[in-house]
């Protein structure tokens, strides 16, 4: 069982490393970098490379780990044993499955994704740890132990908006994903969009990474914009020469599919403006 990438998604070596030394130690991978640069789809890929099924679990601000092993509806039993409902008899009827719990019981192995573990509260970690590293854990409703059948493969996801504590590190793989280069980001828009003049593709990322290195820039575009822009590019049937600025210019064509807040825009205006002046 080896993930080396898949046709539609783009993975460096030290990411495919990082993905089979997980698998080989049964460790989770905890999988940081910026948004958009894939970590999600990380996980459906490698599902998908190795032919497993992906439960998928998002992590909101609210979230609480206990939400991953099991929910215990006591109200809805209450108000059955006040009806005279005759399941209020059996307190499994009363317990939600959680996503841990559903890749624990399933019949072969599959992927668990724990997506943006940072959003949680910062306890939220810890109180995994047992479940995580010992693959069970204990109803106490109903008394049982649940065993992990086969030992998932988790991924994790941070955007790093807050530290994870270390005892959680402990017991994770780490990998970084750094932000693609441009012979990397390239391979990964030919996946997407394949066939686009390389003229085109060049003045377009040439731009794009002008942008992204720009002193002052509070938000830098990630992968998923500059694809999404590239689609516009496409559609209106731009080219190279379409997407040439001058100094009174500095805004990029379609530009709000690659800078998302008024900030930045007016950085880009300032740029205009004093570019006019020292004319």
């Amino acid at each position: 069982m080896k993930f080396e990438g898949t046709d539609s998604y783009v993975a460096t070596d030290d990411l495919t490393v990082a993905v089979n030394a997980a698998v080989m130690l049964e460790r989770p991978l905890l999988v940081k970098g910026e948004p958009g640069t894939g970590k999600t789809e990380l996980a459906r890929q490698v599902a998908q490379a190795l032919g497993l099924k992906m439960i998928e679990w998002n992590i909101k601000s609210t979230t609480k780990a206990q939400q991953g092993l099991y929910e215990y509806d006591a109200v809805s039993r209450l108000r059955d044993s006040q009806l005279g409902d005759e399941r209020v008899h059996d307190v499994r009827n009363y317990i939600r499955k959680g996503k841990l719990w559903q890749a624990f019981e399933a019949g072969e192995k599959v992927v668990l994704l724990i997506d943006e573990i940072d959003k949680a509260d910062i306890e939220f970690p810890n109180d995994l740890l047992q479940e995580l590293d010992r693959m069970e854990f204990f109803v106490y409703e109903t008394g049982e132990t649940v065993r992990a059948r086969h030992r998932p493969i988790v991924i994790i996801t941070s955007n790093n908006e807050k530290e994870l504590p270390d005892a959680f590190l402990r017991r994770c793989f780490f990998h970084y994903i750094r932000f693609p280069d441009q012979d990397t980001m390239k391979r990964i828009v030919e996946v997407h969009h394949p066939g686009i003049k390389e003229q085109l593709l060049t003045t377009a990322l040439t731009q794009f990474y002008e942008i992204r290195d720009q002193s002052g820039l509070r938000k830098k575009p990630s992968t998923s914009e500059v694809l999404d822009w590239l689609k516009l590019l496409l559609a209106e049937d731009l080219t190279a020469e379409d997407l040439r600025r001058d100094g009174a210019d500095a805004l990029p064509r379609l530009h709000g599919a690659l800078l998302k807040n008024e900030q930045d825009v007016h950085l880009f205006e300032r740029l205009a403006f004093m570019a006019r002046r020292s004319r």
